[in-house]
């Protein structure tokens, strides 16, 4: 977990060069959602720095309520709908497909209530025991919580495809462990070690497993349609790569 700022840039660099390589990868748009996963918890962790240095005083207090607004609003505003929708959009016709559409549903609605909470009441954001902890009246409300967790977590381990299932798996064992030991910081925390977890992704898209049509396949596509240009001199057929 981070301790400094510079360790969460160190991280956010880690992860985003694993991002960048997890788009060289994708070979169907519906997947692209999913896959920029890595590069946003990248850009995440890099809010988290500048939080780091407002709070060592190396910036300014509205420079520091900027980028702590910045973050909560990805981890508790942005996350409870981007990750259904990210594997909503990749999943085939079927039950689960409907459930994660419910569950969508349910992020959206976190989601509204969180940046309405985030932009209508006051946060804190302090260090205690060496992480950050971030406070909202309306964000910490029980309930939501749960529906947060819910639609996070839920849609992950209700989809077909395997590294989908286990990247929720992973998820739910660091919630409950970041909740367990770092309960007073726990979006800092887990967000990280969700960061962390999301080379899973970036594996999987490189040994080309993520195929829509058929989940838990290898994708006949082998041609990328994004960020080719990052391979110059190479052939279209990259599967082997």
């Amino acid at each position: 977990m981070c301790f400094s700022a510079s360790s969460s840039f160190i991280a956010s660099a880690v992860i985003g060069s694993i991002g960048v390589a997890t788009l060289r990868h994708v070979r169907e748009p519906r997947a692209l959602l999913f896959a920029s996963v890595p590069m946003l918890f990248a850009v995440h962790q890099f809010s988290e720095g500048f939080v780091w240095l407002g709070l060592d005083g190396h910036i300014g207090k509205l420079a520091l309520d900027h980028v702590a607004f910045l973050f909560m609003l990805y981890a508790q505003g942005i996350l409870p709908l981007l990750m259904p929708a990210a594997v909503v959009l990749m999943e085939p016709p079927g039950w689960q497909r409907k459930a994660i559409l419910g569950l969508t549903a349910v992020g959206a609605l976190v989601c509204a209530w969180d940046v309405y909470g985030l932009i209508f009441f006051p946060s804190q954001v302090f260090v205690e025991q060496n992480s950050i902890a971030y406070r909202n009246p309306l964000t910490g409300d029980f309930w939501i919580s749960c529906l947060y967790i819910i639609a996070t977590c839920g849609a992950l381990l209700l989809s077909t495809h395997r590294v989908v299932k286990a990247y929720g798996v992973v998820n739910v064992i660091a919630l409950t462990v970041a909740e367990i030991v770092k309960e007073y910081a726990f979006a800092s925390v887990w967000c990280f070690y969700a960061a962390i977890m999301s080379v899973m992704i970036y594996w999987q898209f490189r040994r080309l497993n993520i195929d829509i049509e058929t989940p838990n396949g290898t994708s006949p596509n082998l041609r990328p349609f994004l960020l080719a240009w990052l391979r110059p001199g190479r052939s279209a057929l990259v599967g082997a790569d």
